[in-house]
């Protein structure tokens, strides 16, 4: 098992528990696994059947961020475009940071608001173009 992520917000380690905790409305989430940090109201999912951690611990802010993120990058490599991970390594260029450390679910606030700047500029799809 991993360690547990440590909150990025009151530097807490957080703790494993299932979706009932963060979900107790959605039965089909109930049992998969997440880590939690209740007093700052931040959490992350973990890979299915595992206790892997998908990303960074969230708070609503960042959480919604992310899925701006999401919905403005993933149509590009779903489209057929590009491969995800070749969109990735583009996104990486873009942001002048290194491709392995370039996942939306560890970015920040301000990663996510660039990617959806640069997505928004169509600077991917005019990469993949050329």
């Amino acid at each position: 098992m991993l360690d547990k992520p440590i909150c990025p917000y009151c530097e807490s380690d957080s703790k494993l528990v299932t979706g009932l905790s963060i979900y107790p409305h959605r039965s089909d989430l109930a049992e998969l696994s997440f880590y939690q940090c209740a007093p700052c109201e931040a959490y992350v999912g973990c890979h299915k059947g595992t206790t892997n951690a998908l990303g960074r611990l969230a708070n609503a802010e960042l959480r919604q961020w992310k899925s701006t993120a999401h919905k403005i990058f993933d149509p590009i490599w779903r489209s057929g475009l590009m491969k995800r991970k070749e969109a990735y390594q583009a996104l990486a260029r873009e942001m002048g940071i290194e491709a392995k450390h370039c996942h939306i679910g560890m970015f920040d606030v301000d990663q996510c608001k660039a990617v959806y700047a640069i997505c928004k500029a169509g600077k991917l799809i005019a990469g993949a173009a050329a």
